[in-house]
């Protein structure tokens, strides 16, 4: 079995560079609690209003990775981070529409 300490994501990936454990465990709450914000104040409708707030977080959190990846020359990944940086603005758009749930 082998242990997993801060700054390592397991074997057979490289811990980030320059990222500590407590960044790395800031980043995992905000998208948990962005995700919870999204989908269960809708579903079971108790205070839908901060369900559009809640579609910024995955947001900031994608211009967050995508500098730290121009930062580090990770052109893949900056793509990536585009791609989901784009579907979150689409979520986030439909949260504060005038169709939103």
């Amino acid at each position: 079995m082998t242990e997993v300490g801060p700054g390592d994501d397991g074997p057979g990936r490289p811990a980030p560079e320059g990222v500590s454990a407590g960044t790395l465990k800031l980043i995992g709450g905000v998208e948990v609690l962005a995700a919870l914000g999204l989908v269960l104040p809708p579903a079971l409708g108790i205070a839908p209003a901060p369900a559009p707030l809640a579609a910024l977080g995955p947001v900031l959190v994608m211009l967050g990775a995508t500098v730290v990846h121009a930062r580090r020359r990770e052109a893949q990944m900056i793509a990536v981070n585009l791609v989901l940086l784009a579907l979150a603005a689409v979520v986030a758009r439909g949260r504060f529409g005038p169709y939103s749930l």
